[in-house]
């Protein structure tokens, strides 16, 4: 399904007056966006703005004049801030992040599971979880808050934008540590499906523990020696001559954990574009998607003690296709 262009829009949405904030309230969300926070400590420049543009050198002193101009920049009491204020240093400065021309992802999330606790949400690939680098507008938890006009949600875990599948989000501060204890606690059972290169000299399951780190550049991850922080369980549920299809088991979090160490043990994910090698494809190339899913979530609800089991309902290629 493909969806129906609305960034650009967040100049009509918030009106030019502060919001008026109490100890229950937060800055409102501009197109499913929530205000961000900076802290600027002192510093020799003359005015707000200059300071905000020392703090964020990549954005244009233009760029920071017209959020002024729209009512995008305010303090902790929501008092609208002018960019030509006299810089007095250690102050907090609230703005929203914006992406000008931001690409519209044309895929649609579905919704597995709603009730007043949590939402499981079914991701398409390339769809980021959180704002991050040319998204913000398109996000799943964007599209979550402008569905549900929710600016509280929190996501309880992330995958990639190259990954589809279930992510399960908070939408009571009541009960969101109850659920964040599920993950911290290794009390879910997350369970990948994956296709990849054969791996026939190895017997399965398998499980591997290894030492993920950043690597070079910074996007990527790696593994190194030392003591393991990742381990995944490793299955095998289809094979044919030039691709498998596994059952990936993650007991941890790590980034990019599970497309790492199937890369390490010689058998990386189909349409991979970082590991092993980047692939500098065009951003607006859709058409191949990371062969990896967030097929199932698993575990004992915190409150009620009932068994829960959600399942995506995607899937990925068949092991013949091109």
């Amino acid at each position: 399904m493909t969806r129906q262009s609305h960034v650009g829009t967040l100049g009509g949405i918030l009106e030019s007056k502060a919001f008026m904030p109490s100890h229950a309230t937060r800055p409102p969300s501009i197109n499913g966006v929530n205000a961000s926070k900076v802290v600027l400590l002192a510093g020799p420049w003359p005015t707000l703005l200059d300071a905000l543009c020392a703090r964020f050198p990549y954005l244009t002193r233009e760029r920071w004049i017209d959020r002024f101009e729209r009512g995008r920049v305010f303090d902790t009491a929501g008092k609208l801030l002018a960019c030509d204020a006299p810089y007095a240093g250690e102050i907090v400065v609230h703005y929203y992040r914006e992406v000008f021309d931001e690409v519209v992802i044309p895929f649609d999330e579905t919704i597995v599971h709603a009730d007043r606790e949590i939402v499981i949400a079914d991701k398409p690939h390339f769809l980021p979880v959180t704002p991050a680098g040319r998204h913000v507008e398109e996000t799943l938890l964007a599209r979550l808050i402008r569905r549900y006009n929710e600016p509280d949600l929190v996501p309880m875990h992330r995958i990639d934008a190259a990954t589809a599948g279930l992510v399960m989000f908070s939408r009571n501060l009541a009960t969101r540590s109850a659920y964040q204890a599920l993950f911290r606690e290794h009390r879910i059972e997350k369970i990948y499906q994956a296709v990849a290169r054969p791996l026939p000299r190895h017997a399965f399951p398998l499980t591997r523990q290894t030492r993920i780190v950043r690597g070079e550049p910074f996007y990527r991850m790696q593994e190194v020696a030392g003591a393991p922080n990742a381990e995944t369980t490793i299955d095998v549920v289809e094979r044919a001559n030039a691709w498998w299809r596994y059952r990936l088991m993650p007991v941890d979090g790590r980034q990019h954990q599970l497309r790492v160490q199937m890369t390490g043990l010689g058998a990386p994910l189909r349409n991979d574009d970082i590991y092993p090698d980047v692939d500098r494809r065009d951003k607006g190339d859709y058409t191949r998607p990371l062969q990896l899913l967030a097929q199932s979530l698993q575990f004992r609800d915190p409150l009620t003690g009932a068994r829960r089991e959600f399942f995506s309902e995607r899937s990925l290629l068949a092991l013949g296709d091109p």
